[in-house]
């Protein structure tokens, strides 16, 4: 079982989950969500622009573990923001995941209109449906327009984050305003060059672990949550098995300086605005 954190209404999120970007086969999607939650994962991580909460939503019922016990993410796209639009689109979310309520809800992306649908999100919080609100790829220049206007201040942020990207300007204004750092990309997309990095490869050979949970180790005692994406059963498995070791404060230190200073992915704003009024929404991290 993965180990949580305490966002800032109170709840606890897990600080390891599956991400289901991109799993765009309602059968796989079903069975990787059902093989997660077998493994002891109790975050799940979806959107609107991944087409699959009907499957997430089937994999948590065909798990046999409680949704109560699931925390379940899911976002809303841009061509649904604005305060109508964004009710409409939370209760479609809640149809099609079929699990009573949605644990945290994002913003996918920072533009269109933000703060009318951050209202939506505010009274989906009221009325219970929503237990926790928070944004996605959002920057400090994003977060900067909404948090003087937000009556809840967003509890998550997620974000590329991993070794190579530690997003030296987000991570302490984040951390000023008690907001979590989720990382998408936690592996760096699968990076060959950083799960070689030789402060990894060290620390793994060390713990008798896989490069890859040697990062996943990192991200945990970083403080983030993180949501590698898996399709592949026994991979599933691994990247949760990380709660047996501890990285030592020299191993720490060595993924630490492993920062560059770009991300591997970088969408454009003008892309953003472009894609933002679609009715079938280009699927993005």
């Amino acid at each position: 079982m993965t180990t949580s954190l305490t966002l800032s209404n109170g709840r606890r999120m897990p600080q390891l989950g599956l991400g289901v970007y991109l799993v765009s086969d309602p059968a796989v999607c079903e069975s990787s969500v059902t093989s997660a939650l077998g493994a002891g994962y109790r975050l799940v991580d979806t959107a609107f622009a991944y087409r699959n909460e009907r499957a997430v939503g089937r994999g948590i019922r065909a798990s046999g573990v409680p949704s109560e016990e699931v925390f379940l993410t899911t976002k809303l796209w841009p061509s649904d923001y604005g305060y109508d639009k964004a009710r409409s689109a939370i209760a479609g979310s809640l149809e099609r995941l079929d699990c009573g309520h949605i644990d945290l809800l994002l913003q996918h992306q920072p533009v269109g209109d933000v703060l009318g649908a951050w209202r939506a999100m505010e009274e989906a919080v009221d009325a219970g449906t929503v237990r926790a609100i928070g944004v996605s790829n959002f920057r400090v220049d994003d977060l900067e327009k909404l948090l003087p206007k937000a009556r809840i201040t967003p509890t998550v942020d997620q974000v590329e984050l991993h070794p190579h990207w530690q997003q030296p300007e987000l991570l302490p204004y984040l951390g000023r305003h008690g907001i979590v750092a989720e990382a998408w990309y936690p592996l760096g997309h699968g990076s060959a060059k950083l799960l070689n990095e030789p402060p990894v490869v060290v620390a793994a050979s060390a713990h008798g672990k896989s490069a890859v949970q040697v990062i996943l180790r990192w991200h945990v005692q970083r403080g983030f949550v993180a949501i590698p994406k898996s399709t592949d059963p026994a991979h599933i498995a691994a990247n949760i098995d990380v709660f047996d070791f501890e990285l030592t404060e020299a191993e720490m230190a060595g993924i630490d300086a492993l920062g560059k200073d770009k991300p591997m992915f970088r969408m454009p704003r003008w892309l953003m605005s472009a894609v933002m009024p679609l009715a079938r929404p280009r699927p993005l991290p």
